[in-house]
């Protein structure tokens, strides 16, 4: 407890914070200048005034402490307040009474200020421990004495809080030596600014002194350099008047130069206007035998063409009237046939090409011009590719009607039954028409409709081994194929 009595070595942390309950100076200049709370009327305090008085009770108001003596008063408390016992220590301490040192005073201030203003018996008991561990100096203030050399704050803290004789004079003492103190402070602190100032200026002198003598020197220089500007002005002046008299001789020259070009050019853009006009010419009379060379050959086209068209009709309507398909046998089979025996032959000779079934025949009919070739593709593909899902039967279909298409170059048409059971379709290879049937439509009346769509002459094969689209396709000039040619002529390819 000796440390409460030096007040140099206490610590900043345990300053009171503003707003604790003593009343201080209201002159002072410092940081918290907090008024005295209602709980100064000691009619509200928590004295029992009708009790026996106690020595010494002063019913006077409380002072108005100085902010330092007041925060000096709390530190001490908080100091002594662990070493109450739990019966003399106010409730509202006992919380406080467990903070640790250096928070004590910082966060419970303001209670402790409350009780040592409100409680006289706690202040007397808070005071009588911090008297009894003040050595000397508490003794001193006991008695109502002051010691010259001791801290007039430490001396008004102690006898607000055991309150001698005379306290309050102390107290007040205390708050003229602090202002006091201030004021000398602040005395000594515009001392201190004004030699400051002082400083500076004399410095600011000197160096204006030193900025002055430069500025003449680099004056001089200036001067001497602005002269020797002047006389290379002059020098410049007499070159540019010369310099603009060579240019107006220039552009006098230049000006008659120029209008001699512009006569040249007049000249010029007259001769490639004579020319220009020739070849306009030129190009008329040859566009006009492009012309004419172009409707001689479109007449002749036309009539190359008209002859070839009509040459095909009547082929084909004479193929449509004698209903006459591809040769099954040559002119020296018949002579084979009646008039010689062949070795080894059967007794019946039989063509190549008459099975419906032959590749051979299938590449006869696809050899015609602009042949068209459309394909049964489920009858095909169950009758070649049965043991493979139906999306293997078409994608392999497909692709091997697409090497047909490239080496012929026929159309072909593939039709298969309904769209809904489509599935993994492969894009279909250049030259190759790829149709499924609609809900309610066969493939048989779709490949019959598009045999009926094609013009007169035109050969259609149809390739299906069902008897009724062979049949059918018959009748319109189509020629039905079975669906072995096909897949012969695919696993040759």
């Amino acid at each position: 407890m000796s440390a409460l009595l030096n007040p140099d070595d206490r610590p900043e942390e345990e300053a009171v914070p503003e707003g604790a309950d003593f009343p201080i100076s209201p002159d002072r200049n410092l940081s918290s200048s907090l008024s005295a709370p209602p709980s100064l009327d000691l009619s509200s305090a928590s004295l029992d005034l009708d009790a026996p008085s106690s020595p010494g009770l002063d019913l006077s108001p409380e002072p108005v402490l100085p902010e330092a003596v007041r925060q000096r008063i709390t530190v001490l408390a908080a100091a002594a307040l662990p070493g109450l016992p739990a019966d003399e220590m106010p409730v509202p301490l006992r919380r406080v009474a467990r903070f640790a040192p250096n928070r004590r005073a910082r966060l419970g201030g303001r209670d402790i200020a409350a009780q040592l203003v409100a409680d006289p018996l706690f202040r007397q008991r808070i005071g009588t421990r911090i008297m009894a561990d003040a050595g000397d100096l508490g003794t001193a203030v006991t008695s109502g004495v002051a010691p010259a050399a001791a801290d007039p704050v430490e001396v008004a803290a102690l006898a607000y809080l055991a309150r001698p004789d005379g306290w309050r004079e102390l107290i007040e003492a205390a708050g003229d030596a602090v202002r006091a103190e201030a004021d000398s402070a602040a005395v000594t602190a515009q001392v201190r600014a004004a030699e400051q100032r002082a400083a500076r200026a004399e410095h600011d002198r000197a160096v204006a002194r030193v900025e002055a003598d430069k500025l003449r020197d680099e004056l001089a220089r200036v001067r001497e350099e602005l002269g020797q500007l002047r006389e290379e002005a002059r020098t410049t002046s007499k070159a540019l008047r010369e310099a603009q008299a060579a240019q107006k001789r220039a552009t006098d020259l230049l000006a008659t130069e120029k209008g001699r070009a512009a006569r040249a050019t007049l000249d010029h853009e007259a001769e490639v206007r004579r020319l220009r006009s020739r070849l306009s010419d030129a190009e008329a009379a040859a566009a006009t035998g492009k012309q004419a060379a172009k409707d001689a050959r479109a007449v002749d086209d036309a009539r190359l063409w008209l002859l070839i068209e009509t040459i095909g009709q009547a082929a084909s309507g004479l193929r449509r009237e004698l209903a006459i398909g591809p040769a099954d046998k040559l002119p020296a089979d018949f002579v084979a046939d009646t008039a010689a025996d062949r070795p080894g032959a059967p007794e019946r000779s039989r063509a190549r090409a008459q099975d419906t079934d032959d590749p051979g025949r299938l590449d006869q009919l696809l050899a015609l011009p602009r042949a068209h070739l459309v394909v049964d593709g489920y009858n095909v593909t169950k009758r070649g590719f049965a043991d493979m899902s139906l999306e293997q039967q078409r994608k392999r279909l497909i692709t091997g009607l697409g090497g047909i298409a490239a080496q012929t170059g026929d159309e072909v048409t593939v039709v298969f039954d309904g769209a809904e059971r489509v599935h993994g379709l492969p894009p279909a290879p250049r030259g190759v028409r790829v149709l499924f049937s609609k809900k309610g439509t066969t493939a048989d009346e779709l490949i019959r409709q598009l045999v009926r769509a094609e013009p007169p002459g035109r050969p259609v094969v149809v390739v299906s081994s069902d008897r009724e689209v062979a049949d059918g396709v018959r009748r319109h000039g189509a020629y039905p194929m079975g669906a072995d040619s096909l897949l012969r002529r695919l696993s040759r390819s």
